[in-house]
Protein backbone atom coordinates (compact mmCIF):
# COMPACT_ATOMS: atom_id res chain seq x y z
CA UNK A 1 0.00 0.00 0.00
CA UNK A 2 2.71 1.89 1.07
CA UNK A 3 4.64 1.61 -2.50
CA UNK A 4 1.29 2.41 -4.47
CA UNK A 5 0.94 5.54 -2.26
CA UNK A 6 4.69 6.57 -3.15
CA UNK A 7 3.98 5.70 -7.20
CA UNK A 8 1.03 8.27 -6.97
CA UNK A 9 2.96 10.73 -5.13
CA UNK A 10 5.45 10.80 -7.88
CA UNK A 11 3.53 10.30 -10.32
CA UNK A 12 1.86 13.49 -9.60
CA UNK A 13 4.36 15.45 -9.09
CA UNK A 14 6.28 13.96 -12.86
CA UNK A 15 3.25 15.29 -14.30
CA UNK A 16 3.29 18.73 -12.99
CA UNK A 17 7.08 19.23 -13.15
CA UNK A 18 6.10 18.56 -17.18
CA UNK A 19 3.21 20.85 -17.80
CA UNK A 20 5.23 23.32 -15.61
CA UNK A 21 8.59 23.51 -17.81
CA UNK A 22 5.97 23.79 -20.73
CA UNK A 23 4.48 26.83 -19.09
CA UNK A 24 8.00 28.19 -18.19
CA UNK A 25 9.00 27.54 -21.62
CA UNK A 26 5.89 29.06 -23.70
CA UNK A 27 6.51 32.57 -21.11
CA UNK A 28 9.96 32.52 -22.30
CA UNK A 29 9.20 32.34 -25.88
CA UNK A 30 6.73 34.66 -25.56
CA UNK A 31 9.21 37.42 -24.37
CA UNK A 32 11.78 36.80 -26.57
CA UNK A 33 8.77 36.94 -29.27
CA UNK A 34 7.75 40.36 -27.50
CA UNK A 35 11.05 41.46 -27.00
CA UNK A 36 12.21 40.93 -31.08
CA UNK A 37 8.91 41.20 -32.80
CA UNK A 38 7.01 44.55 -32.53
CA UNK A 39 3.37 44.10 -31.01
CA UNK A 40 0.73 43.88 -33.67
CA UNK A 41 0.05 47.85 -34.80
CA UNK A 42 3.30 48.55 -33.83
CA UNK A 43 5.88 49.99 -36.91
CA UNK A 44 8.76 47.93 -37.70
CA UNK A 45 11.89 49.20 -36.93
CA UNK A 46 14.79 49.61 -39.53
CA UNK A 47 17.70 51.47 -37.37
CA UNK A 48 17.86 53.15 -34.61
CA UNK A 49 15.45 55.76 -34.51
CA UNK A 50 13.71 54.87 -37.37
CA UNK A 51 11.12 53.56 -37.97
CA UNK A 52 9.08 51.83 -41.27
CA UNK A 53 6.12 53.52 -42.49
CA UNK A 54 4.20 53.53 -45.44
CA UNK A 55 6.98 51.41 -47.43
CA UNK A 56 9.67 54.16 -46.19
CA UNK A 57 12.28 54.00 -43.14
CA UNK A 58 11.54 57.29 -41.86
CA UNK A 59 13.58 58.83 -38.86
CA UNK A 60 16.97 60.13 -37.53
CA UNK A 61 20.13 58.32 -37.52
CA UNK A 62 23.65 58.89 -37.29
CA UNK A 63 25.15 55.22 -36.66
CA UNK A 64 25.81 54.37 -40.31
CA UNK A 65 22.53 53.48 -41.53
CA UNK A 66 21.77 54.16 -45.07
CA UNK A 67 18.41 54.10 -45.29
CA UNK A 68 18.25 50.90 -47.68
CA UNK A 69 20.19 53.31 -50.50
CA UNK A 70 24.09 51.83 -51.23
CA UNK A 71 25.34 54.87 -52.44
CA UNK A 72 25.31 56.28 -49.43
CA UNK A 73 26.68 53.44 -47.72
CA UNK A 74 30.29 54.88 -46.95
CA UNK A 75 29.61 58.32 -46.37
CA UNK A 76 26.87 57.25 -43.79
CA UNK A 77 29.75 55.00 -41.94
CA UNK A 78 32.52 57.62 -42.17
CA UNK A 79 29.55 60.04 -40.07
CA UNK A 80 29.37 56.93 -37.73
CA UNK A 81 32.91 56.73 -37.08
CA UNK A 82 33.39 60.75 -36.61
CA UNK A 83 30.52 60.41 -33.84
CA UNK A 84 31.29 57.49 -32.25
CA UNK A 85 35.39 57.71 -32.17
CA UNK A 86 36.17 61.84 -32.57
CA UNK A 87 33.11 63.60 -30.91
CA UNK A 88 31.89 60.50 -28.63
CA UNK A 89 31.23 62.27 -25.18
CA UNK A 90 32.83 65.29 -25.38
CA UNK A 91 30.92 68.25 -25.29
CA UNK A 92 28.98 68.86 -28.52
CA UNK A 93 26.26 69.69 -30.63
CA UNK A 94 24.43 68.06 -32.79
CA UNK A 95 23.49 69.15 -36.74
CA UNK A 96 20.72 67.47 -38.75
CA UNK A 97 20.93 66.96 -42.69
CA UNK A 98 17.22 66.77 -43.21
CA UNK A 99 15.83 65.67 -47.30
CA UNK A 100 14.94 62.28 -48.59
CA UNK A 101 17.28 59.66 -48.31
CA UNK A 102 15.37 56.48 -50.78
CA UNK A 103 15.19 58.26 -53.95
CA UNK A 104 14.29 55.54 -56.64
CA UNK A 105 15.93 57.02 -59.66
CA UNK A 106 19.49 56.50 -59.82
CA UNK A 107 20.66 60.17 -61.00
CA UNK A 108 18.68 61.68 -57.88
CA UNK A 109 20.78 58.62 -55.51
CA UNK A 110 23.97 59.95 -56.75
CA UNK A 111 23.21 63.43 -55.97
CA UNK A 112 22.05 62.42 -52.73
CA UNK A 113 25.43 61.04 -52.04
CA UNK A 114 27.44 64.45 -53.12
CA UNK A 115 25.07 65.91 -50.74
CA UNK A 116 25.64 64.09 -47.80
CA UNK A 117 29.11 64.11 -48.42
CA UNK A 118 29.35 67.57 -48.28
CA UNK A 119 27.75 67.61 -45.05
CA UNK A 120 30.41 64.82 -43.63
CA UNK A 121 33.28 66.81 -44.94
CA UNK A 122 32.16 69.80 -43.36
CA UNK A 123 31.81 67.88 -40.07
CA UNK A 124 35.23 66.32 -40.27
CA UNK A 125 36.92 69.97 -40.78
CA UNK A 126 35.08 71.70 -37.95
CA UNK A 127 35.86 69.43 -35.83
CA UNK A 128 39.32 69.80 -36.31
CA UNK A 129 39.32 73.31 -37.66
CA UNK A 130 37.25 75.32 -34.78
CA UNK A 131 36.79 75.40 -31.17
CA UNK A 132 34.42 73.68 -29.34
CA UNK A 133 32.01 72.16 -29.09
CA UNK A 134 32.54 69.31 -31.73
CA UNK A 135 30.09 68.58 -34.64
CA UNK A 136 27.80 66.27 -34.62
CA UNK A 137 26.16 65.00 -37.75
CA UNK A 138 23.08 62.89 -38.29
CA UNK A 139 20.91 62.18 -41.40
CA UNK A 140 16.84 62.64 -41.20
CA UNK A 141 15.12 60.98 -43.49
CA UNK A 142 10.98 62.70 -44.05
CA UNK A 143 10.14 60.84 -46.99
CA UNK A 144 9.78 60.62 -50.74
CA UNK A 145 8.65 64.58 -51.49
CA UNK A 146 8.47 65.44 -47.57
CA UNK A 147 5.40 63.66 -47.32
CA UNK A 148 6.02 62.29 -43.85
CA UNK A 149 8.16 65.41 -42.54
CA UNK A 150 5.80 65.92 -39.33
CA UNK A 151 6.93 62.59 -38.03
CA UNK A 152 10.95 63.48 -38.27
CA UNK A 153 9.99 67.14 -37.22
CA UNK A 154 8.49 65.54 -33.85
CA UNK A 155 11.89 63.60 -33.65
CA UNK A 156 14.07 66.88 -34.11
CA UNK A 157 11.94 68.52 -31.45
CA UNK A 158 13.02 66.04 -28.76
CA UNK A 159 16.54 66.30 -29.95
CA UNK A 160 16.48 69.69 -29.25
CA UNK A 161 15.45 69.47 -25.89
CA UNK A 162 17.31 66.01 -25.05
CA UNK A 163 21.20 67.54 -22.99
CA UNK A 164 22.29 64.21 -24.79
CA UNK A 165 21.90 65.33 -28.29
CA UNK A 166 21.79 69.10 -28.00
CA UNK A 167 20.35 68.99 -31.59
CA UNK A 168 21.36 73.44 -32.64
CA UNK A 169 20.28 73.12 -36.60
CA UNK A 170 18.68 71.20 -39.02
CA UNK A 171 20.13 71.39 -42.90
CA UNK A 172 19.58 70.11 -45.89
CA UNK A 173 16.19 71.09 -47.81
CA UNK A 174 16.85 70.32 -51.56
CA UNK A 175 13.21 70.42 -52.90
CA UNK A 176 11.48 73.33 -52.63
CA UNK A 177 7.73 71.85 -52.01
CA UNK A 178 4.92 72.62 -50.18
CA UNK A 179 5.86 70.17 -47.70
CA UNK A 180 8.89 71.34 -47.32
CA UNK A 181 7.58 74.65 -46.03
CA UNK A 182 5.51 72.72 -43.57
CA UNK A 183 8.46 71.13 -42.12
CA UNK A 184 10.24 74.77 -41.78
CA UNK A 185 7.74 76.89 -40.42
CA UNK A 186 7.40 74.32 -37.41
CA UNK A 187 11.18 73.98 -36.94
CA UNK A 188 11.23 77.77 -36.84
CA UNK A 189 8.39 78.99 -35.39
CA UNK A 190 7.20 75.99 -33.02
CA UNK A 191 10.30 74.59 -32.42
CA UNK A 192 12.77 77.47 -32.30
CA UNK A 193 15.27 75.29 -34.11
CA UNK A 194 18.18 76.95 -36.15
CA UNK A 195 17.65 76.37 -39.77
CA UNK A 196 20.16 76.60 -42.34
CA UNK A 197 18.55 76.21 -46.11
CA UNK A 198 21.53 75.68 -47.99
CA UNK A 199 19.77 73.74 -51.52
CA UNK A 200 16.15 75.48 -51.77
CA UNK A 201 16.22 78.23 -54.10
CA UNK A 202 12.30 79.26 -54.13
CA UNK A 203 11.79 82.94 -53.36
CA UNK A 204 9.22 81.99 -50.43
CA UNK A 205 12.09 80.10 -48.70
CA UNK A 206 13.19 82.90 -47.46
CA UNK A 207 12.22 86.26 -44.65
CA UNK A 208 11.91 89.63 -46.62
CA UNK A 209 13.92 92.16 -45.86
CA UNK A 210 12.15 94.93 -44.77
CA UNK A 211 9.75 93.04 -42.01
CA UNK A 212 6.58 94.39 -42.05
CA UNK A 213 6.13 92.18 -37.85
CA UNK A 214 6.10 88.74 -37.49
CA UNK A 215 8.83 87.19 -40.31
CA UNK A 216 7.18 83.89 -41.42
CA UNK A 217 10.58 81.81 -40.50
CA UNK A 218 11.92 82.80 -37.43
CA UNK A 219 15.47 81.85 -37.50
CA UNK A 220 16.19 80.52 -40.90
CA UNK A 221 18.82 81.48 -42.85
CA UNK A 222 19.68 80.58 -46.54
CA UNK A 223 23.13 80.55 -48.65
CA UNK A 224 21.94 79.92 -52.53
CA UNK A 225 21.06 83.15 -54.38
CA UNK A 226 17.06 82.98 -54.54
CA UNK A 227 15.51 82.14 -57.57
CA UNK A 228 14.94 85.84 -58.52
CA UNK A 229 18.50 86.53 -57.38
CA UNK A 230 19.64 83.75 -59.84
CA UNK A 231 17.62 85.42 -62.91
CA UNK A 232 18.91 88.71 -62.07
CA UNK A 233 22.62 87.29 -62.15
CA UNK A 234 21.71 85.58 -65.34
CA UNK A 235 20.31 88.53 -66.62
CA UNK A 236 23.60 90.89 -65.85
CA UNK A 237 25.70 88.24 -67.14
CA UNK A 238 23.56 87.98 -70.70
CA UNK A 239 23.67 91.92 -70.70
CA UNK A 240 19.71 92.79 -71.21
CA UNK A 241 18.31 90.59 -73.82
CA UNK A 242 15.60 91.48 -75.39
CA UNK A 243 12.48 90.66 -75.12
CA UNK A 244 11.39 89.20 -78.55
CA UNK A 245 14.41 87.24 -78.36
CA UNK A 246 13.13 84.97 -75.46
CA UNK A 247 10.64 82.85 -74.19
CA UNK A 248 9.09 81.11 -71.11
CA UNK A 249 8.46 77.78 -70.72
CA UNK A 250 7.00 76.55 -67.39
CA UNK A 251 5.65 73.73 -65.11
CA UNK A 252 1.87 74.87 -64.13
CA UNK A 253 1.76 71.56 -61.61
CA UNK A 254 0.37 72.64 -58.50
CA UNK A 255 2.66 72.86 -54.88
CA UNK A 256 5.74 72.94 -56.31
CA UNK A 257 7.04 76.23 -55.33
CA UNK A 258 10.11 75.98 -56.81
CA UNK A 259 8.80 75.70 -60.57
CA UNK A 260 6.13 78.32 -59.44
CA UNK A 261 9.22 80.53 -58.04
CA UNK A 262 11.31 80.55 -61.07
CA UNK A 263 8.82 81.14 -63.53
CA UNK A 264 8.06 84.55 -61.61
CA UNK A 265 11.44 85.22 -61.64
CA UNK A 266 12.08 84.27 -65.47
CA UNK A 267 9.26 86.33 -65.93
CA UNK A 268 10.63 89.39 -65.70
CA UNK A 269 10.04 92.85 -68.02
CA UNK A 270 12.70 93.20 -70.78
CA UNK A 271 13.63 95.98 -73.61
CA UNK A 272 12.23 95.87 -76.51
CA UNK A 273 8.87 94.89 -78.64
CA UNK A 274 7.15 92.07 -76.78
CA UNK A 275 8.04 88.27 -77.99
CA UNK A 276 6.61 85.12 -77.65
CA UNK A 277 3.85 84.14 -75.27
CA UNK A 278 4.93 81.58 -72.18
CA UNK A 279 4.04 78.67 -73.14
CA UNK A 280 2.87 76.60 -69.93
CA UNK A 281 2.55 72.54 -69.56
CA UNK A 282 1.36 70.24 -66.64
CA UNK A 283 3.84 67.70 -64.87
CA UNK A 284 2.02 64.63 -63.02
CA UNK A 285 5.39 64.69 -60.54
CA UNK A 286 8.90 65.86 -60.04
CA UNK A 287 10.33 62.77 -61.45
CA UNK A 288 7.78 61.62 -64.13
CA UNK A 289 7.56 62.83 -67.36
CA UNK A 290 3.88 61.75 -68.19
CA UNK A 291 2.45 63.15 -71.51
CA UNK A 292 5.02 66.16 -71.17
CA UNK A 293 6.79 64.71 -74.44
CA UNK A 294 3.94 65.76 -76.87
CA UNK A 295 3.23 69.15 -75.21
CA UNK A 296 7.20 69.46 -75.69
CA UNK A 297 6.44 68.84 -79.58
CA UNK A 298 3.98 71.37 -80.37
CA UNK A 299 5.80 74.04 -77.60
CA UNK A 300 8.93 73.29 -79.68
CA UNK A 301 6.76 73.65 -82.89
CA UNK A 302 5.52 77.13 -81.90
CA UNK A 303 9.02 78.28 -80.62
CA UNK A 304 10.38 77.91 -84.26
CA UNK A 305 8.70 79.87 -85.59
CA UNK A 306 9.01 83.10 -83.07
CA UNK A 307 11.51 85.08 -82.58
CA UNK A 308 12.70 83.62 -79.94
CA UNK A 309 16.39 82.30 -79.46
CA UNK A 310 16.93 82.18 -75.42
CA UNK A 311 14.23 80.00 -73.58
CA UNK A 312 13.54 80.29 -70.08
CA UNK A 313 12.76 77.03 -68.39
CA UNK A 314 10.81 76.63 -65.14
CA UNK A 315 10.90 73.16 -64.02
CA UNK A 316 12.44 70.22 -62.89
CA UNK A 317 15.49 68.28 -64.63
CA UNK A 318 13.19 65.31 -65.65
CA UNK A 319 11.24 67.49 -67.83
CA UNK A 320 14.40 70.17 -69.08
CA UNK A 321 16.32 66.87 -70.21
CA UNK A 322 12.99 65.73 -72.39
CA UNK A 323 12.33 69.66 -73.26
CA UNK A 324 15.86 70.10 -75.08
CA UNK A 325 15.57 66.97 -76.61
CA UNK A 326 12.19 67.95 -77.96
CA UNK A 327 13.49 71.55 -79.05
CA UNK A 328 16.49 69.22 -80.91
CA UNK A 329 14.47 67.17 -83.06
CA UNK A 330 12.29 70.07 -84.43
CA UNK A 331 13.77 71.37 -87.92
CA UNK A 332 14.56 75.38 -87.41
CA UNK A 333 16.32 75.93 -90.64
CA UNK A 334 19.23 75.87 -88.69
CA UNK A 335 18.47 78.14 -85.58
CA UNK A 336 20.49 77.59 -82.46
CA UNK A 337 18.94 77.95 -79.25
CA UNK A 338 20.35 78.74 -75.65
CA UNK A 339 17.57 77.08 -73.00
CA UNK A 340 18.25 79.02 -69.61
CA UNK A 341 17.33 77.60 -66.37
CA UNK A 342 17.75 77.90 -62.38
CA UNK A 343 20.07 75.69 -60.00
CA UNK A 344 17.57 73.12 -59.66
CA UNK A 345 19.15 71.19 -63.19
CA UNK A 346 22.63 71.27 -61.48
CA UNK A 347 22.59 67.60 -61.92
CA UNK A 348 21.27 67.33 -65.58
CA UNK A 349 24.03 65.95 -67.08
CA UNK A 350 23.70 62.82 -64.70
CA UNK A 351 20.15 62.19 -66.66
CA UNK A 352 21.73 62.20 -70.39
CA UNK A 353 22.45 59.56 -72.27
CA UNK A 354 24.55 58.96 -74.91
CA UNK A 355 21.99 59.26 -77.72
CA UNK A 356 20.82 62.37 -75.86
CA UNK A 357 24.41 64.31 -76.21
CA UNK A 358 24.45 63.61 -79.74
CA UNK A 359 20.98 64.97 -80.29
CA UNK A 360 21.74 68.08 -78.65
CA UNK A 361 25.01 68.39 -80.26
CA UNK A 362 22.76 68.40 -83.82
CA UNK A 363 24.81 68.08 -87.77
CA UNK A 364 26.81 71.46 -87.35
CA UNK A 365 29.91 73.15 -85.88
CA UNK A 366 28.13 74.90 -83.46
CA UNK A 367 25.86 73.05 -80.97
CA UNK A 368 21.78 72.75 -81.92
CA UNK A 369 20.70 73.21 -78.29
CA UNK A 370 23.22 74.76 -75.45
CA UNK A 371 21.31 73.53 -71.69
CA UNK A 372 22.65 77.03 -69.11
CA UNK A 373 21.85 77.41 -65.63
CA UNK A 374 22.89 79.33 -62.86
CA UNK A 375 24.39 77.15 -60.60
CA UNK A 376 25.83 77.41 -56.81
CA UNK A 377 29.20 76.96 -57.86
CA UNK A 378 32.05 74.85 -60.03
CA UNK A 379 34.88 73.67 -58.76
CA UNK A 380 36.76 75.53 -62.17
CA UNK A 381 35.25 79.09 -61.26
CA UNK A 382 37.94 80.65 -59.27
CA UNK A 383 41.06 79.61 -60.85
CA UNK A 384 39.10 80.42 -64.44
CA UNK A 385 38.40 84.20 -62.89
CA UNK A 386 41.73 84.12 -61.77
CA UNK A 387 43.59 83.17 -64.52
CA UNK A 388 46.38 84.81 -65.98
CA UNK A 389 45.80 88.04 -63.03
CA UNK A 390 49.03 89.34 -61.16
CA UNK A 391 48.03 92.56 -60.11
CA UNK A 392 45.79 92.63 -56.53
CA UNK A 393 43.21 94.34 -58.26
CA UNK A 394 43.41 91.57 -60.46
CA UNK A 395 42.91 88.88 -57.89
CA UNK A 396 40.33 90.11 -55.31
CA UNK A 397 39.84 88.55 -52.23
CA UNK A 398 36.08 87.30 -52.66
CA UNK A 399 37.52 85.25 -55.70
CA UNK A 400 41.03 84.40 -53.47
CA UNK A 401 39.65 82.86 -50.69
CA UNK A 402 37.04 80.70 -52.15
CA UNK A 403 39.32 79.60 -54.18
CA UNK A 404 41.71 79.10 -51.25
CA UNK A 405 38.82 77.11 -49.59
CA UNK A 406 38.21 75.06 -52.85
CA UNK A 407 41.79 73.87 -53.12
CA UNK A 408 41.55 72.98 -49.29
CA UNK A 409 38.56 70.63 -49.97
CA UNK A 410 39.67 69.21 -53.23
CA UNK A 411 43.09 68.10 -50.86
CA UNK A 412 40.67 66.83 -48.00
CA UNK A 413 39.02 64.62 -50.79
CA UNK A 414 41.93 63.51 -53.04
CA UNK A 415 44.25 62.38 -50.55
CA UNK A 416 41.32 60.60 -48.76
CA UNK A 417 42.40 62.20 -45.47
CA UNK A 418 38.23 61.93 -44.32
CA UNK A 419 38.31 58.30 -44.93
CA UNK A 420 36.76 56.35 -47.85
CA UNK A 421 32.92 58.02 -48.76
CA UNK A 422 32.60 56.65 -52.05
CA UNK A 423 33.58 58.81 -55.46
CA UNK A 424 33.42 62.56 -55.56
CA UNK A 425 32.22 64.74 -58.12
CA UNK A 426 32.41 68.63 -57.48
CA UNK A 427 31.40 69.53 -61.22
CA UNK A 428 27.17 69.26 -59.75
CA UNK A 429 28.10 71.84 -57.37
CA UNK A 430 26.07 69.63 -54.48
CA UNK A 431 28.92 68.97 -52.68
CA UNK A 432 30.44 72.19 -52.21
CA UNK A 433 27.28 73.87 -51.32
CA UNK A 434 26.08 71.67 -48.43
CA UNK A 435 30.16 71.97 -47.43
CA UNK A 436 29.31 75.51 -46.88
CA UNK A 437 26.28 75.38 -45.34
CA UNK A 438 27.37 73.25 -42.23
CA UNK A 439 30.76 74.91 -42.21
CA UNK A 440 27.77 78.19 -41.82
CA UNK A 441 26.59 75.93 -38.73
CA UNK A 442 29.68 75.51 -37.38
CA UNK A 443 30.83 79.39 -37.58
CA UNK A 444 27.64 80.41 -35.72
CA UNK A 445 28.25 77.94 -32.77
CA UNK A 446 31.53 79.20 -32.71
CA UNK A 447 30.55 83.12 -32.56
CA UNK A 448 27.64 82.18 -30.23
CA UNK A 449 29.95 80.46 -27.84
CA UNK A 450 32.78 83.64 -28.26
CA UNK A 451 32.43 84.68 -24.13
CA UNK A 452 32.46 80.81 -23.05
CA UNK A 453 34.04 78.71 -24.84
CA UNK A 454 33.06 74.46 -24.76
CA UNK A 455 29.54 75.31 -23.32
CA UNK A 456 26.62 74.03 -25.61
CA UNK A 457 24.72 77.50 -26.66
CA UNK A 458 20.88 77.63 -26.24
CA UNK A 459 19.10 77.36 -29.45
CA UNK A 460 18.22 81.05 -29.83
CA UNK A 461 22.09 82.00 -29.39
CA UNK A 462 22.88 80.19 -32.74
CA UNK A 463 20.11 81.77 -34.88
CA UNK A 464 20.89 85.01 -33.33
CA UNK A 465 24.30 84.50 -35.00
CA UNK A 466 22.85 84.17 -38.93
CA UNK A 467 23.07 88.01 -38.47
CA UNK A 468 26.92 88.40 -37.21
CA UNK A 469 27.93 87.04 -40.26
CA UNK A 470 29.36 89.69 -42.17
CA UNK A 471 32.37 91.09 -42.97
CA UNK A 472 35.46 90.03 -40.77
CA UNK A 473 32.93 87.22 -39.74
CA UNK A 474 31.89 86.57 -43.05
CA UNK A 475 32.35 82.69 -44.50
CA UNK A 476 34.54 81.85 -46.98
CA UNK A 477 32.85 79.37 -48.66
CA UNK A 478 33.91 76.94 -51.88
CA UNK A 479 31.00 78.29 -53.39
CA UNK A 480 32.22 82.00 -52.91
CA UNK A 481 31.74 84.50 -49.58
CA UNK A 482 28.88 83.83 -47.36
CA UNK A 483 27.65 87.13 -45.42
CA UNK A 484 23.89 87.37 -44.78
CA UNK A 485 21.52 90.04 -44.28
CA UNK A 486 19.62 90.79 -41.09
CA UNK A 487 17.09 89.18 -42.56
CA UNK A 488 19.47 85.85 -42.75
CA UNK A 489 19.44 85.87 -46.34
CA UNK A 490 23.31 85.31 -48.60
CA UNK A 491 23.69 88.76 -50.26
CA UNK A 492 24.86 89.26 -54.05
CA UNK A 493 26.32 85.71 -53.20
CA UNK A 494 27.92 85.02 -56.76
CA UNK A 495 26.12 82.63 -59.19
CA UNK A 496 28.58 80.29 -61.57
CA UNK A 497 26.69 80.81 -64.86
CA UNK A 498 27.71 76.71 -66.44
CA UNK A 499 26.34 75.14 -69.64
CA UNK A 500 26.27 71.56 -70.79
CA UNK A 501 29.28 71.05 -73.89
CA UNK A 502 27.58 68.41 -75.72
CA UNK A 503 30.54 68.01 -77.90
CA UNK A 504 32.87 66.69 -74.63
CA UNK A 505 29.72 64.98 -73.29
CA UNK A 506 30.58 67.37 -69.96
CA UNK A 507 29.35 70.43 -67.93
CA UNK A 508 31.74 73.61 -68.26
CA UNK A 509 32.15 76.67 -66.55
CA UNK A 510 31.14 79.71 -67.83
CA UNK A 511 31.35 83.08 -66.21
CA UNK A 512 30.47 84.60 -62.52
CA UNK A 513 27.18 86.45 -62.42
CA UNK A 514 26.11 88.62 -59.43
CA UNK A 515 23.00 89.29 -58.56
CA UNK A 516 23.32 93.12 -58.45
CA UNK A 517 24.98 93.51 -61.60
CA UNK A 518 28.49 94.37 -59.38
CA UNK A 519 30.77 92.40 -57.13
CA UNK A 520 30.48 92.14 -53.46
CA UNK A 521 31.85 94.60 -51.49
CA UNK A 522 35.47 94.25 -49.85
CA UNK A 523 35.51 92.21 -47.13
CA UNK A 524 31.54 91.54 -47.52
CA UNK A 525 30.66 94.76 -45.60
CA UNK A 526 26.47 94.05 -46.06
CA UNK A 527 25.17 97.93 -46.35
CA UNK A 528 22.01 99.43 -45.19
CA UNK A 529 18.60 98.59 -46.23
CA UNK A 530 20.55 95.47 -48.14
CA UNK A 531 18.35 92.80 -50.32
Amino acid sequence: MRQFGNWLYNTFWANWMRRGATLLGLAAAGVLLWVFLPPIGEPDSCARGVEKHGGECIGVNGTGYDFGTPEIAAVARAIAKENEEFVGDKPHVTVAMMLPLQPDIAAERAQLRSEIQGAYLAQYRANREENTPLLRLVLANPGDAYGQQARVVDQLGDMAADKRDNLRAVTGFNLSLDATEQAITRLTNDLHIPVLASRVSADDFANPEKSTGKDPFPGLARIIPTNRQQADALASFHRGLKDEDTVLVKDTRPHDIYNDSLAKAFGRDEKGPPGPKDQPFRSPSITDPGETGNDFTLIAQNICQSSARYVYFAGRPVHLRLFALKLADVQCSGKKYTIVSGSGSATLERYLSDDDWAKLRGGGKEPAITVQYAAPGHPQAWNKELSGKDTAKARPAHFTEPQEEMDKLRALIEKRTAGDIGPVRLEDSRTMLVHDGVRTVARAVVLSNARTKGTVPPLNRVSDMWQRLEAVNRVRGTSGWICLTNAGNAYDKPVAVVQLNPRIKKLEFVGIGWPLGRPQPQDCRVPSGAG
